[in-house]
């Protein structure tokens, strides 16, 4: 008796109409991280399994955190099509906008948790230097996120005359101050203890009070005020 051959496609099909049932029912935790990335790969080719590719893409950027906040000309290199390339941007955009939208709800210190979860997610994984700066007005609320510095690996540029500028400019109250170490380690540094000091100094006969300076790397954040090192 013969039977005939599963058509690869069909298959596909039905294994990702189980996992969209999944998600649905079960919400975000009911999918494993190579799970999610096959049926957003899915959704970018139609018509093939994914879950080679999904396997793939985390093993070798090491995590979905580390994949989807990877640079797309680092996703390029691996010859992803720029439709793979926009889903997984497009995954990463929503999720940053999500946790950027509960640290614009109101006073940034009492909501201390939702700022860290939002800066680990947009930075703990970048494989360069950023620094940025958070303005905020006299009620402790976010009016911009600012990106001041993009540097090499190990070393970004800060002017302190320019974050000084800029906060006069906006009629900042208060800044707090954050960047990450590629490193993954987010100890500060004795470069990141003076930076701070020095902004600290600038801004203090200008009425601007420095809330923090706070370090991200994949392995937590540092607080220079919660050290005691400002």
């Amino acid at each position: 008796m013969s039977t005939s051959p599963i058509d690869p496609a069909t298959d596909a099909s039905g294994h990702r109409s189980r996992l969209r049932r999944r998600l649905i029912e079960g919400g975000p935790n009911a999918l494993q991280d190579h799970e999610l990335v096959e049926y957003l790969l899915a959704l970018a080719i139609p018509r093939r399994d994914t879950k080679p590719m999904a396997r793939k893409l985390l093993k070798e950027f090491g995590g979905l955190g580390p994949l989807l906040s990877a640079e797309p000309e680092s996703l390029g290199r691996l010859k992803l099509s720029e439709g793979v390339i926009a889903a997984l941007k497009i995954a990463e955009a929503s999720a940053l906008r999500l946790l950027r939208s509960r640290v614009e709800q109101g006073d940034i210190l009492s909501n201390w948790q939702a700022l860290t979860d939002y800066l680990r997610a947009d930075m703990a994984h970048r494989s360069i230097e950023r620094v940025r700066v958070l303005h905020l007005n006299t009620k402790n609320r976010l009016i911009r996120d600012e990106l001041v510095s993009e540097g090499s690996i190990d070393q970004a540029a800060v002017h302190v005359r320019e974050i000084i500028r800029r906060a006069i400019e906006l009629g900042s109250a208060a800044l707090i101050l954050v960047h990450n170490h590629p490193s993954g380690d987010p100890e500060p540094s004795r470069q990141d203890i003076a930076l701070t000091r020095e902004l600290i100094a600038a801004a203090k006969p200008l009425g601007i009070a420095i809330h923090d300076h706070v370090v991200v790397g994949r392995d937590g954040q540092a607080s220079l005020r919660a050290l005691g090192l400002i």
